[in-house]
């Protein structure tokens, strides 16, 4: 490739779009998104693909930019180049530009670590999301949140008010235009009716030692038990309590020197970080719903 074509790719590689389809899985789909792409002049930067033998599904995130005269520079005109193709093998499709964000509004308590993690990697640029604010049930992180700049909304919860103190999230969703709602250790079990409403737009984080040790104290009963491992789990939110399909996990082996307190360390470091790759992943439209199961494509 000459130098001059090489630099105008690294220069238009920076405005890539991102392309995402599932549909039902069958013989050419690759490679008619890929003469598609050619026929309008897309040089494909990175493209992988899935495809499911058991449901018969198959899943495709391409990202690509202009490498030639003929790309159009409008993603919508892209977008209109690409629909017979999408018509043709029915597709589920998306196609995204690179200021067009995942919006988050994050939801927590009283334990600051995750939403700490996830502001400060917003902050400085490496979570590819927009964050439209913070909620709570408790006023206690309130000085954090406004300290980065963003809004804070205190909605306190009893059981005799959650019934309103959901219309209230749901309200804010649709106020700050998020996508997701990013539960960074959000002490609060989501209504049948909630979850339902964020069916697959709901992001939780949990410790790794469900089912095992469920409530109050779960790291003082793990030690009392000796466990090994420490870990946690982001997954998507279903009415079934922490078991929804999962989108990251890490472990992290312990031994008998370790106190409660270590554990305890342990596990929030290892919790921001997975959910800060579940958030990012989200962000860069890697994660596809394949029932309960997903599949991410790093």
């Amino acid at each position: 490739m000459r130098d001059a074509s090489r630099r105008r790719l690294m220069t238009d590689a920076a405005r890539a779009l991102v392309l995402t389809l599932t549909c039902q899985d069958r013989v050419g789909i690759v490679a008619a998104v890929s003469s598609a792409l050619a026929g309008i002049d897309g040089f494909i930067l990175d493209s992988q693909q899935y495809a499911d033998l058991e449901t018969g599904r198959f899943f495709m995130r391409v990202v690509f930019t202009g490498g030639g005269a003929r790309f159009p520079h409008d993603p919508a005109v892209v977008r209109a180049m690409l629909v017979p193709v999408a018509a043709t093998f029915g597709f589920d499709w998306n196609l995204h530009a690179p200021e067009d964000r995942p919006r988050v509004l994050i939801a927590v308590s009283k334990g600051s670590h995750c939403l700490n993690d996830l502001l400060h990697r917003w902050q400085t640029g490496t979570l590819p999301v927009d964050i439209g604010g913070v909620l709570s049930n408790h006023d206690t992180l309130r000085p954090l949140v406004q300290w980065h700049g963003l809004p804070w909304h205190h909605l306190p919860v009893t059981t005799e008010t959650r019934q309103d103190q959901e219309a209230a999230i749901v309200r804010l969703m649709a106020d700050t235009r998020a996508d997701y709602l990013v539960l960074a250790r959000y002490m609060q079990v989501l209504s049948p009716t909630l979850v339902t409403a964020l069916e697959g737009r709901c992001i939780n984080i949990h410790h790794s030692f469900l089912p095992g040790f469920k409530g109050a104290r779960p790291y003082h009963r793990a030690h009392a038990r000796g466990v090994k491992l420490i870990g946690a789990t982001a997954h998507f939110v279903t009415s079934d309590l922490d078991e929804g399909p999962i989108i990251e996990q890490a472990v992290e082996r312990v031994d008998h020197r370790a106190s409660v307190d270590d554990l305890i360390r342990i596990g929030r470091d290892i919790e921001s970080q997975v959910l800060a790759r579940a958030v990012a992943w989200v962000g860069e439209r890697r994660v596809f719903l394949n029932g309960n199961r997903t599949l991410v494509f790093r």
